[in-house]
């Protein structure tokens, strides 16, 4: 199931908060366990099957978490902290390794036994279960931290479930760590104003999906069908820069229906993207794009690695298995591993001393050498193929014989496309938040009272008409996932 669907708005949304509301609010452990039901009912909506590694997953890593606890009180004896880690980090890693990775490495391993001309290995292809990487993530980062004590074994079964399978931020995050959610889990409150606040991020997230992302993504899937050959360079630059602003879009409007569905029900998530594309280095825009993950590998990989604690070739090294793996990480494929090694490489670079010159540079060109590595990036996650990669990218600085009249970017280049990356290009900077606040600090005298009940009704009639618009887009166009929840 997928919040940009009918079936979440109409259906599941209204019988969930209905539901959990119902009970009383003294009542916490039944609403969790209500929660806990739902969020598995969600998950098990389009692959049945899949609960019951959802569910084994649960029971693995609160099992850890006991053995670590009882272990510390001395009623283990036959297993250290450091095997209980082991066994729980194995197993997370070996279910991600199977269903995710087992067809990429068999799959090369088959092509250089060809080449040998040695029998294949017979195997059959293994469906990847939904947001596998986000849940496994969250799992090892709770056995991880109980480890470490950085946070408090949890005890009840309820509530470790509850964080594993959290329906709002399950699929595809945001990456959340037990202990910025564990006194929400067994104590919370859902005021009026948190109530309006969650409903107008998740209305705003759902029109990022809606109005732009899938629009603009509509474009760029036409211009990457296009036999390589034939895709000329205005084609090219339109298809990445729609799938550039498509990316941004689905993925934030995704984090910010999480961010505002967890505060439906009393969590407070924590932000997830910061304006990436305003992003001045590459060391800026990891900073600003999906913080969570990169929290992740800095905490769990990154660090226990060295960090920068040793020598520079050591920080180097740190920094490119880092991204390799991030890359890894996104997907079972040689692109998403090349995008990895481009942002793990660039960032070294900078490391290196390149930054001194960037700061240099005037900020326009900052944003534009940011952007051009980026957008060379989301060459290699969208395209099929690394020749399709190498391809697309020969398109791109005008080596190609595609023909420019018979295949012009003005086929794909109409109103509606220049509206879409107009107002993307407008809303993936902080120029809406800036005229808001503005305006807000202009109207705090008593003397703008109608003027200010006026942008107050606009607001809500922006809201309304946000939400309708993103509802009719849903009834009528064709299923659109969310691109990570792939990952």
């Amino acid at each position: 199931m997928i919040f940009a669907s009918t079936l979440f708005l109409f259906l599941f949304l209204p019988l969930t908060l209905a539901g959990y509301f119902l009970i009383r609010s003294q009542l916490m452990l039944l609403r969790n366990i209500f929660l806990l039901l739902m969020s598995l009912i969600f998950y098990a909506w389009g692959e049945p099957v899949y609960v019951f590694l959802m569910i084994g997953s649960i029971v693995l890593n609160y099992l850890a978490g006991v053995m670590l606890y009882l272990q510390r009180q001395k009623s283990l004896k036959f297993i250290n902290q450091h095997g209980i880690l082991a066994i729980s980090i194995i197993s997370n890693l070996g279910l991600l390794f199977y269903f995710k990775y087992a067809n990429f490495f068999i799959n090369n391993l088959n092509a250089i036994l060809q080449n040998l001309s040695i029998q294949p290995i017979a195997y059959p292809q293994i469906s990847l279960p939904l947001g596998i990487s986000f849940f496994t993530f969250h799992a090892m980062s709770y056995a991880i931290d109980a480890y470490r004590q950085e946070t408090e074994v949890e005890l009840n079964p309820i509530h470790c479930g509850l964080y594993l399978t959290l329906f709002p931020q399950l699929i595809a995050g945001p990456i959340i760590r037990y202990h910025d959610v564990a006194q929400q889990i067994v104590s919370r409150t859902v005021t009026r104003s948190q109530f309006s606040a969650g409903i107008q991020r998740f209305i705003f997230g759902l029109a990022k999906k809606t109005m732009l992302a899938n629009p603009l993504g509509e474009v760029a899937d036409k211009i990457f069908a296009v036999p390589v050959h034939d895709v000329t360079t205005g084609m090219a630059w339109l298809g990445i820069a729609c799938y550039t602003l498509q990316v941004y879009f689905d993925f934030s409007g995704y984090s910010d229906m999480a961010i505002g569905l967890g505060r439906l029900f009393g969590f407070e998530f924590l932000e997830n993207f910061n304006y990436p594309y305003i992003a001045q280095s590459m060391r800026d825009f990891w900073r600003r794009w999906h913080i969570s993950l990169s929290n992740w590998f800095r905490d769990y990989l990154y660090i226990p690695l060295g960090g920068n604690r040793g020598s520079p070739l050591r920080t180097y090294l740190n920094l490119w298995i880092v991204f390799l793996l991030c890359g890894l990480w996104h997907g079972a494929s040689w692109n998403f591993v090349i995008w990895g090694a481009l942002h793990g490489a660039s960032l070294v670079l900078e490391r290196m001393g390149w930054h001194k010159y960037l700061d240099r540079l005037w900020v326009p060109f900052r944003h534009l050498y940011t952007l051009s590595i980026v957008a060379i990036g989301w060459v290699f996650f969208r395209s099929d193929s690394l020749s399709h990669a190498i391809a697309y990218l020969n398109s791109m600085i005008g080596l190609t014989d595609a023909d420019g009249i018979k295949y012009s970017a003005l086929y794909y280049f109409d109103l509606k496309t220049f509206v879409n990356l107009s107002v993307g290009c407008i809303l993936a900077t902080p120029i809406a938040n800036w005229v808001g606040a503005y305006l807000q600090k202009r109207t705090i005298s008593p003397r703008f009272n109608h003027f200010r009940s006026v942008l107050y009704a606009g607001h809500y009639l922006l809201l309304v008409s946000l939400f309708l618009l993103s509802a009719a887009s849903l009834a009528s166009g064709t299923y659109n996932p969310f691109i990570y929840y792939r990952f």
